[in-house]
């Protein structure tokens, strides 16, 4: 079986993708920051500590890489350091590379530039070397509990027992479940009508903004209120909030930020599940959650 290389393996995709992995019988390489102490791992991976924007140790040779971190610090460490004997590569980028091209606020823009500058150099980086490299683009990530988005959100509506729903928010959302992402790295990993490309990846199901909060305070472990508040009076408080990321937040509130599975699926068969919001906290609770309590 080959060995198989994974950065970013801590993250929220990685938290599916290794089990897969090692259930294959797979040699797992897994490279983080902050290794799981001994207790907590698995030992039939192989556990090493890195830090793709600091120092990355020397590395065993490995056959696949999956990228699931930051892409633009990936891409510059594949650039002048990818190992011999590599033949596939598989990395995860983010929607943000289309989505905030044309943002309000400057740093949204790099965001998004920077997003595409690594996703150009990792494919050229990789057809110089004979290497084939396929990319996604990930909508709203959920399924672990541990995100910043829409975790984050239903933990504070927890702490404080109210959920600010923005009234008029139609903008359309597709959160794509990590384990939906797990299984397409595995899908295109041998397919060859993937070498090269890069795809969209969205969830099986597109909701407004509005709704998709209503779904998810439906599906919290505690009654919370819910709270209409005008985009109007959302626009009023961005005039007096610190930095454009809020204004730009507010203004993608009826904007939609979708992707078209219809490639992915053509090419691989990928078919994610619709939004099931009560995944969003799949990971454990803690009193802090529930104001102390």
């Amino acid at each position: 079986m080959p060995s198989v290389l994974v950065f970013g393996a801590t993250g929220v995709v990685a938290q599916f993708l290794l089990p897969r992995l090692v259930a294959r019988g797979e040699h797992v390489i897994a490279l983080s920051r902050q290794p799981p102490a001994s207790e907590h791992g698995d030992d039939r991976i192989e556990w090493l500590r890195g830090d793709l924007f600091a120092e990355v140790p020397p590395l065993p040779a490995a056959e696949i890489i999956y990228s699931l971190g930051p892409l633009d610090a990936f891409a510059d460490w594949f650039e002048r350091a990818a190992p011999a004997g590599v033949h596939r590569v598989i990395a995860l980028s983010s929607m943000s590379a289309e989505s905030k091209q044309e943002s309000s606020d400057p740093a949204e823009r790099d965001l998004a530039a920077r997003l595409r500058g690594a996703e150009a150099r990792l494919l050229q980086a990789a057809q110089t070397r004979t290497i084939a490299c396929t990319v996604f683009r990930p909508t709203l990530i959920y399924g672990s509990g541990r995100e910043r988005s829409l975790a984050r959100i239903a933990r504070l509506a927890l702490r404080w027992r109210v959920l600010p729903i923005p009234y008029g928010a139609d903008g359309l959302r597709q959160p794509v479940h990590a384990a939906d992402l797990a299984t397409a790295c595995l899908a295109a990993r041998e397919n060859v009508a993937t070498f090269g490309h890069t795809y969209a990846l969205g969830g099986g199901e597109r909701l407004r903004f509005d709704t998709l909060l209503e779904r998810l305070r439906a599906a919290l472990p505690r009654w919370v209120l819910p709270l209409p508040v005008p985009l109007w009076l959302l626009r009023l408080a961005a005039r007096f909030a610190r930095g454009a990321s809020v204004a730009a937040a507010i203004a993608r509130l009826r904007v939609p930020l979708v992707a078209d599975n219809a490639t992915a699926a053509r090419d691989f068969g990928y078919a994610p599940r619709a939004f099931t919001a009560q995944d969003v906290l799949a990971g454990p609770l803690n009193r802090a959650d529930f104001l102390g309590k």
